[in-house]
């Protein structure tokens, strides 16, 4: 049962994710992705396990390129002739790419299934900056580079509009044909149940869940919840010819986990070593917490790597969006000295490798994406807001005073932004993005007037990408770590091992007794339901301004994309 969004890093430290556990679920509702594949994985080859059941109903959001290695994971199971069943009172189109995967799919009676399709919306803020007369001091390099304009429009440009339903399409042509795949449905089913759903639903009075049952997308519709019940008794049948399901027993993903009693992320692996380092989240300047990438803290964890004799290639995974530029190149900067040390760097996009996100990635050997990854967006922005005009208007505060150059006040937020200092930064913001093309050109041998071709800001999915030379190959975490042992040719018998930040002593012993605890006193609180309209109105507002409060680049240049989608 994953609940709330699926990431690749849980957030906050080890110490934290265990009090918010024991306290009845992690605070940030996440499920790490490692965690569902890995026990899926060990489902397969387990004699004991016989069976796999989604509830779907706690699930809010993941990347598509989660969900599809997910599917890779219940595929695996499948062909063992392990039998999987998927049940939720509802599904959106995020829970129900997994369900599709499902022998059979159900569905609660007055459920019904909604394929909303991808898309990207943003709240536009200059009206209401114009009402306050804040000045918001913009200056970018790109054409589609479009994170800016919430404070310079009221609407999206022509430009991103262009940009962002080209990668969006990509994206959900690949959505409908593995759905269409896994449930084994004409394409053109999908697109009219899709296209013509009020109609069609119009015609069985409103009935939403006989519509989703007549046009194949759910096996059952009944009350709630039968789904495990059936499948315990049909095990039950096959196994002894009983008819009574409680012979059967379950268990919660995680607790399987716990149970296998296995090393999964290494840290005690021996021998030749792969090293995996998650770049996850925002890129910001400093020491940053697990769920968000640290130009300090993240580089550690590369120079971790790079002097452990033992590592012999290191496996950059990156799900990021970007942020600071200065944070970005103090990140790859370390993958760069891996290389001139002789180790091999690879790159793995997850869902979104864009802006700095891909400035991290220039400094491999081989870089890995996924044909639904979000990369690209090469360009750079700066952004200097100063309130002086409704601190004079609602407040009578006025700024005066003296400095010894014209410097000394190049940047205050309570004083009007001075035409020469917008021109310095103008200078920097191109400096920045020439370098940024340039690093792009060296790293992928092109030369640099076609990287600012396909850069200028401008988001692409993976496939694209790979089209464009911007990626080496479509795969996903596993394929490029199976790539980079080969590129630095180690044998069959490497281990893998995460490099993660460390828990002091005394907190990871914490940490150790808080989860003893929580496995045998902690309740499993399950959260059903989706969030309320209105709930996800704010959170979609909550998270867009959160990632602009972590954008701390010492010189207020950033490599950032607004490019996840909604």
């Amino acid at each position: 049962e994953p609940k709330g969004t699926i990431v690749e890093q849980l957030t906050g430290d080890p110490l934290q994710q265990a009090l918010a556990e024991l306290e009845g679920g992690n605070t940030a509702s996440e499920t790490l992705l490692k965690d569902i594949v890995d026990a899926i994985e060990a489902g397969s080859a387990d004699e004991r396990i016989r069976g796999l059941y989604l509830d779907l109903g706690s699930l809010s959001s993941a990347k598509l390129t989660m969900l599809e290695d997910i599917a890779r994971a219940i595929s695996t199971f499948k062909a063992t002739g392990k039998r999987v069943i998927a049940y939720a009172d509802s599904y959106d189109a995020t829970s129900y790419y997994l369900a599709a995967q499902a022998d059979k799919v159900q569905l609660h009676s007055l459920g019904l299934v909604i394929l909303q399709g991808f898309g990207r919306k943003r709240s536009y803020f200059k009206e209401g900056l114009d009402r306050l007369e804040v000045d918001v001091n913009i200056i970018r390099v790109g054409k589609f580079k479009s994170a800016v304009e919430p404070f310079l429009r009221n609407d999206m440009s022509e430009a991103a509009r262009e940009a962002n339903i080209a990668w969006l399409g990509d994206l959900w042509q690949s959505y409908l044909t593995a759905v269409a795949a896994a449930r084994k449905l004409d394409r053109q089913v999908l697109q009219d149940y899709i296209d013509k759903g009020d109609t069609q639903l119009q015609a069985l009075a409103g009935d939403s869940a006989q519509l989703a049952q007549k046009t194949g997308l759910v096996d059952w519709v009944g009350p709630r919840p039968p789904a495990l019940d059936e499948l315990f008794e049909q095990l039950n049948k096959e196994e002894s010819g009983a008819s009574s399901y409680l012979k059967a027993k379950k268990v919660g993903f995680q607790d399987y986990l716990l149970a296998q009693d296995e090393d999964r992320f290494g840290a005690y692996a021996t021998g030749d070593l792969v090293a995996v380092v998650v770049a996850s989240g925002t890129i910001s300047d400093g020491q940053q917490p697990p769920g968000s990438i640290g130009g300090d803290s993240t580089a550690e964890l590369l120079r971790r790597a790079r002097k452990d004799d033992a590592v012999k290639a290191i496996v950059l995974r990156v799900d990021s969006p970007g942020g600071s530029a200065m944070a970005s190149e103090v990140i790859r900067e370390q993958c760069a000295l891996a290389r001139k040390q002789g180790k091999t760097v690879v790159v793995s996009m997850g869902g979104v490798a864009a802006s700095g996100g891909y400035w991290i990635s220039t400094a491999a050997d081989e870089i890995w994406a996924s044909a639904t990854t979000i990369t690209g967006s090469i360009g750079i922005f700066g952004m200097l807001p100063t309130f002086q005009k409704p601190l004079a208007k609602y407040l009578g505060m006025r700024v005066d005073g003296v400095g010894t150059t014209w410097l000394y006040d190049g940047y205050r937020p309570d004083m009007e932004l001075k035409p020469r200092v917008a021109a310095l930064i103008q200078q920097l913001i191109e400096r920045g993005y020439q370098d940024f093309l340039k690093r792009v050109s060296q790293a992928r041998n092109i030369p640099v007037e076609k990287v600012d071709e396909i850069a200028q800001g401008r988001v692409w999915s993976g496939a694209d990408a790979h089209r464009l030379g911007l990626v080496d190959k479509l795969g996903g975490l596993q394929e490029a770590i199976a790539s980079a042992a080969t590129r630095a040719k180690l044998g069959k018998d490497y281990q893998v091992k995460y490099f993660e930040k460390d828990l002091p002593f005394v907190e990871q012993l914490v940490k150790d007794l808080l989860v003893s605890a929580m496995l045998t006193f902690a309740p499993k609180q399950a959260s059903k339901g989706s969030q309320s309209p209105a709930g996800k109105l704010l959170r979609s507002l909550s998270v867009q301004l959160d990632s602009l409060a972590q954008l701390n680049d010492p010189q207020g240049i950033y490599a950032y994309c607004f490019c996840e989608i909604d």
